[in-house]
């Protein structure tokens, strides 16, 4: 009986950190509130031990080169570039009405619209690399709201937070699991558009060459884009050198192909933006690892 409310206050007491940045910086511009949680994450990033040898275990398997200083410089970097995501997404509504920050081009834009006017629905594929939302505000913006799959989050502080955020962004906001698939292909069915990050380990996936190395990915997307005949097209949000701003980039749609083949030309996709922009991706989620039994 005792350990559900001893689970809740540890819950609680793990999200006080961040709720302490975000309460200190509230009277703060949206730029500056960004920045301060960014500064937090990237500190605890570079001299918080735990943290620091989680991320030099990814970073090695794809760059077994760089040195231990590069590593903490990078470290701090996409710390800094992460809490600045996150403050974003939790305050998603005031991040999308600042539409003088996004600049978007490609040719994958185009093939959106032209799917909305056929009355299409589309899958926009990305990962958690750069500032994924800025895709959603582009196209809510021009009139093609995006829902998105996410998974639930094991403490309810964050859960609760994270979720409204989301939900800002573009409806509808699906769960991971069986009554999300579900609710997912009758929105696309219905000329809806979804977004999905691929970036995150599947145990019941296909081990494809990601970064060099094999990962676990779902081939969920491409599964449906060929079943529903679906535009599935790989989207990234960069974030500029300002901190504030935001290239939005559409590539062009996927060709449909197989599964295997479309999802690893994602993988392909995404693995060139990060090996060229190494500190806007969340090098955190143990892409590599192995599934637990």
């Amino acid at each position: 009986m005792m350990r559900r409310p001893l689970k809740y206050a540890w819950n609680q007491f793990r999200y006080v950190p961040l709720l302490s940045v975000l309460t200190w910086s509230r009277a703060r511009r949206f730029d500056k509130r960004s920045r301060a949680l960014g500064s937090a994450i990237g500190f605890v990033m570079r001299w918080f031990p735990p943290a620091r040898w989680r991320f030099d275990r990814q970073v090695l398997r794809v760059f077994p080169d760089m040195d231990r200083k590069a590593r903490a410089k990078l470290g701090q970097a996409m710390g800094r570039a992460m809490g600045q995501t996150l403050f974003e997404i939790y305050h998603c509504a005031e991040f999308q009405s600042r539409r003088d920050k996004f600049h978007a081009e490609g040719p994958g834009l185009e093939a959106l619209v032209a799917a909305r006017d056929a009355g299409k629905g589309a899958l926009i594929v990305s990962g958690h690399f750069g500032q994924w939302e800025a895709v959603r505000a582009v196209l809510k913006a021009r009139g093609m709201e995006t829902g998105a799959i996410y998974r639930r989050q094991p403490n309810p502080h964050y859960q609760r937070r994270l979720r409204a955020g989301i939900e800002a962004g573009g409806m509808p906001i699906l769960e991971t699991g069986r009554t999300g698939t579900k609710a997912l292909i009758r929105h696309l069915r219905t000329g809806g558009f979804m977004a999905i990050l691929l970036d995150e380990k599947q145990g019941d996936g296909a081990a494809l060459p990601f970064l060099g190395h094999p990962a676990l990915t779902s081939l969920a997307a491409a599964e449906l884009a060929l079943k529903y005949d679906l535009p599935m097209v790989p989207a990234y949000g960069l974030r500029r050198a300002d901190g504030e701003s935001f290239d939005v980039i559409f590539e062009a749609p996927i060709p449909h192909s197989d599964p295997v083949t479309m999802t690893q030309a994602f993988n392909d996709s995404l693995s060139a933006r990060i090996r060229a922009r190494p500190d806007q991706w969340y090098w955190m989620l143990r892409r590599w690892d192995k599934p637990r039994a």
